[in-house]
């Protein structure tokens, strides 16, 4: 159910403008997007521009850096200046975001070595995971990262690439993620925001915030990684080679930057304790802000984004992804650009319980809270009378009760959000989103600039250059509804969820059976 707030006087007129502009760039798993907006919040330019993930084989998640990072950013970044007509040298500052944790080798001169290895849904070194654990000792990981060694880390892939590829290893200068990566792609300088380092495990100390070897020094020297910044920091000034690259000028202030999800966050005005936002995107993302370090070994913990700050977050490895593949794979008959639409309705068309499918939704293994490498996706209960719109609102219904999954693991360390923000693509699906409140229990907020990560790097943009306060977020971003759970369908769900759960137990030691 919608919930629409009464209408008001619009915050910023269509005339109010600045001279001085900030320019975000977000790079996510599937699309570039890009915004150009004035110290008000008002949006001037956007742009976008699409790019795939590249699957070698199973388990294996990648992005071609050059083509997909850079080239993306330098494509919108000249669009969103020939679209709004602006002249370069009045954009006062430039933010980018990219995808979670990443892994990537470059040389000397900047060039990457290969693919980068993206977040966790790239599962390839569950061998050194294994390997990390039983050296260090889990016990002792947790606690100077206060994160479970899991396939979201960048640690144990480092240890893939000196294992799997010594030739390149023995090249590698610098060790980036794709901020990182355009972030020296502007300035020159190789910097990452503490945020960002946490899911470096194990060379992140959570409690000195700095990189650290006390548990592993034989494998990088901490050099190859980035300097460490607050995401508030400016780290440099746009060259004169990504100026004609870029179309910016040189000069222009570059800001630090930081992980897509948590510049989503910062967009929808996540900016105190108890605040949340819950991310539907090509995987579903959880952020919450907290006064002090809660770390669990089931989810992920991370210093935020300004200095004195934590935050607690969960995320599955698949959501939007899997509305992609079943489009792709059981959709070929529908025709046109509203194809999703036409899914939706479909699903629709099921009952809540999708006819007693249970659908687990672990086609790239799992992240929070079980941390799964092995585990599989499955349609649980099909019969005859089974069709697409039940195993389609299966989908959603399955990524629902993943959901719950981590936020009851948020209440079991007390912690129950006190304001949930969400944002993303899947917002605009009914179905999904509605599903999702019914499934948790908790009414979801939403703002009226749905934008995402860019919006929220043109505010980092805009408050690095001190323009801003944090807080204003919210005058930047309005409430626009908010979508009330309801509790018609709560005993169907209920018995849904226990079967969601179940069916993962019992059958999880099969599925890593079929990994050996």
């Amino acid at each position: 159910m919608i919930r629409r707030p009464p209408r008001s006087t619009p915050l910023y007129s269509s005339a109010a403008s600045d001279v001085y502009k900030r320019q975000g760039i977000d790079i996510g798993t599937y699309e570039t997007k890009g915004v150009l907006v004035n110290v008000k919040g008002k949006v001037v330019a956007q742009s976008a521009k699409k790019h795939e993930m590249i699957v070698p084989q199973s388990g294996w998640a990648e992005h071609r850096p050059n083509e997909d990072w850079w080239g993306d950013f330098t494509f919108v970044s000249n669009e969103l200046i020939n679209k709004s007509g602006c002249n370069p040298k009045d954009i006062k500052a430039v933010s980018a975001s990219t995808i979670g944790p990443c892994m990537l080798p470059v040389d000397k001169d900047g060039e990457p070595l290969m693919n980068a290895v993206l977040y966790g849904v790239d599962t390839r070194a569950y061998k050194e995971i294994d390997y990390l654990n039983n050296n260090i000792g889990e016990e002792k990981i947790f606690k100077f990262n206060g994160n479970a060694l899991t396939s979201q880390q960048v640690g144990p892939k480092i240890l893939w690439l000196k294992n799997n590829r010594p030739e390149i290893f023995n090249k590698t200068f610098k060790i980036v993620n794709g901020t990182a990566f355009i972030n020296s792609k502007l300035t020159g300088n190789y910097t990452t925001d503490h945020f960002s380092a946490a899911f470096v495990s194990p060379f992140y100390d959570i409690n000195k915030q700095d990189w650290s070897n006390e548990l592993i020094n034989d494998l990088i020297d901490l050099e190859q990684l980035p300097k460490l910044v607050w995401t508030d920091e400016v780290i440099g000034e746009v060259s004169a080679k990504a100026s004609k690259e870029t179309g910016l000028a040189e000069g222009t202030i570059v800001s630090s930057g930081t992980i897509d999800a948590a510049a989503e966050a910062l967009s929808v005005g996540v900016t105190g304790s108890g605040d949340m936002m819950m991310m539907y995107g090509s995987t579903m993302f959880f952020i919450s802000i907290t006064d002090s370090i809660l770390s669990d070994s089931r989810l992920w913990y991370a210093p935020w984004l300004f200095k004195g700050e934590h935050s607690l977050m969960g995320g599955l490895a698949t959501s939007g992804t899997l509305t992609h593949w079943f489009k792709n794979n059981f959709a070929k008959d529908l025709q046109g650009d509203d194809i999703f639409i036409k899914l939706a309705k479909e699903a629709e068309q099921s009952p809540p319980g999708a006819k007693g499918i249970i659908f687990l939704p672990y086609f790239s293994g799992e992240r929070t809270p079980i941390h799964d490498t092995h585990a599989k996706g499955s349609f649980f209960g099909l019969d005859l009378t089974h069709n697409r719109s039940d195993m389609y609102r299966s989908i959603f219904e399955g990524i629902a009760y993943g959901t719950k999954h981590v936020f009851d693991t948020f209440k079991e360390l007390n912690y129950v959000p006190s304001k949930l923000y969400s944002v993303g693509g899947g917002t605009k699906n009914k179905i999904w989103s509605q599903t999702t409140s019914d499934i948790i229990g908790l009414n979801q907020i939403l703002r009226k600039t749905t934008l995402g990560a860019s919006y929220g790097d043109a505010f980092l943009a805009a408050h690095a250059c001190g323009d801003l306060k944090k807080d204003d977020i919210n005058n930047w971003n309005a409430v626009d509804y908010e979508i009330e759970a309801k509790t018609n369908d709560q005993d169907i769900y209920s018995k849904g969820y226990k079967n969601f759960r179940k069916l993962y137990e019992s059958t999880k030691d099969l599925m890593k059976e079929m990994d050996n």
